[in-house]
């Protein structure tokens, strides 16, 4: 599926619906440029999973954020392989009863479970976002 989104609200809301379909254990990796609009629809989804969105924040400092074990947001922009991710215990979040969001991902694709979905998140310009499903 591909929407076009023209502000941050409707991004969100894509994002919940998506959201309303996934379960525990399921690894998502988001796709995007940076100012995509990858923690955006993060907090759609955490939305979906009866987390407050205002709460949910980029982890690009923390490495990942643990939303009540409910959904597990990372960005791995900084780590340079999957071994990172596995000296830092990130791979461990994978295999439980939470949802894992993932930015970046391809930093760390050695590592990742063989099932992930993907979405991809464009900047079309005019603040318009297109997102694969």
């Amino acid at each position: 599926m591909i929407y076009v989104t023209e502000s941050a609200e409707q991004t969100m809301n894509v994002a919940f619906e998506f959201g309303k379909t996934l379960q525990a254990g399921d690894v998502v990796l988001l796709k995007g440029d940076m100012g995509a609009g990858k923690t955006v629809f993060a907090k759609g989804v955490a939305k979906a999973l009866g987390i407050d969105p205002d709460e949910v924040l980029s982890p690009t400092y923390a490495y990942m954020n643990d939303y009540d074990g409910k959904l597990y947001h990372y960005d791995c922009y900084r780590l340079s392989c999957g071994e990172d991710a596995l000296k830092l215990g990130l791979t461990d979040y994978f295999y439980e009863n939470g949802v894992c969001l993932i930015e970046w991902s391809e930093n760390i694709k050695e590592v990742l479970p063989p099932d992930c979905k993907t979405v991809v998140i464009e900047n079309v310009g005019d603040g318009k976002r297109r997102i694969t499903l």
